[in-house]
């Protein structure tokens, strides 16, 4: 987006990565990764690279309070032409969907080192930001791809996943049901009815629910989220990065591509196995985002 004489456009971005999370939350599961902290390293380097001022919550300063109050200042002060970049790399769980409008029965989220941030909460803040706000979303975590339909069987050997155990999304979900479902019910009082998507405001090739599709009607901003799988799929971590950001990083190749962000994800994809295809959706009038140049302040 072009920037004018009346307000020249800044970015500003957050990079959240965790390599484990607090037990005392999570029914006694640490879930212990490796590269989450150098994934979120790696992606601020870039935002400072392209000049933005960055926010780096790693492990135990990812707290839902933090990222949440990360995101909501940094909104208040993004104006149309601005860029938002948030980056996350860590664990994706599911708890239970209370309000009974998922196919599956669940929400995804984002595992933080002291609860889970619901997918609903993610969608919901994004809604609140300003008119003509460019926002980009990286997430290199499970579940990340939309709705999960397939689950990696607990136990397997194919590299270190970054999916909450089953098990454990349950009893975590049990033991802090109350919590849980209230933020659902407060995400969707927030969000009202929903009426008929409108073009604009329909998440591209997601299926949504009700709920989600009277939140997307209240988006103004313009949003690409690039994730590290698909539904039915894992993702995993590594020594140094995360398999998605590592492929992410040889694509932007320190700056060298100069592609736009519908060719950033293609090439991104065409490096990755089949087990692990990374994901592309909108919210929100993105047609000419997708034509820009990644990380453009």
């Amino acid at each position: 987006m072009a920037k004018t004489a009346e307000h020249k456009a800044k970015a500003v971005s957050i990079h959240i990565g965790l390599n484990s999370v607090d037990p005392k939350h999570y029914a006694g599961w640490s879930g212990d990764l490796l590269a989450c902290e150098f994934d979120a390293n790696d992606m601020a380097a870039i935002a400072h690279d392209a000049g933005m001022k960055s926010t780096l919550l790693l492990t135990t300063k990812a707290t839902r309070a933090n990222v949440l109050a990360a995101v909501r200042a940094a909104s208040k002060k993004l104006q149309a032409g601005d860029l938002l970049f948030v980056t996350y790399s860590g664990h994706g769980g599911q708890i239970d969907d209370v309000s009974g409008e998922e196919e599956d029965k669940k929400d995804e989220t984002w595992c933080l080192y002291d609860g889970e941030l619901i997918d609903d909460e993610v969608f919901l803040e994004l809604s609140r930001i300003a008119a003509g706000v460019r926002v980009l979303v990286l997430s290199d975590s499970c579940h990340s791809g939309t709705v999960i339909r397939a689950r990696v069987p607990e136990g397997s050997t194919a590299g270190r996943s970054k999916m909450m155990p089953p098990s454990v999304a349950m009893r975590t979900y049990r033991e802090h049901q109350a919590f849980y479902d209230k933020l659902q019910r407060d995400v969707a009082e927030a969000a009202g009815k929903a009426s008929v998507p409108t073009p604009d405001s329909a998440l591209a090739r997601v299926a949504v629910s009700k709920r989600l599709t009277a939140i997307a009607n209240e988006c103004k901003a313009a949003v690409i989220l690039i994730s590290g799988c698909q539904d039915n799929q894992t993702s995993l971590d590594g020594d140094h990065n995360g398999a998605f950001t590592e492929q992410l990083l040889r694509v932007w190749n320190h700056g060298a591509f100069k592609g736009n962000y519908a060719k950033f994800h293609a090439a991104i994809k065409a490096r990755m196995p089949r087990t692990q295809v990374p994901n592309l959706f909108t919210l929100g009038p993105v047609g000419k985002l997708l034509t820009e140049r990644p990380f453009t302040p």
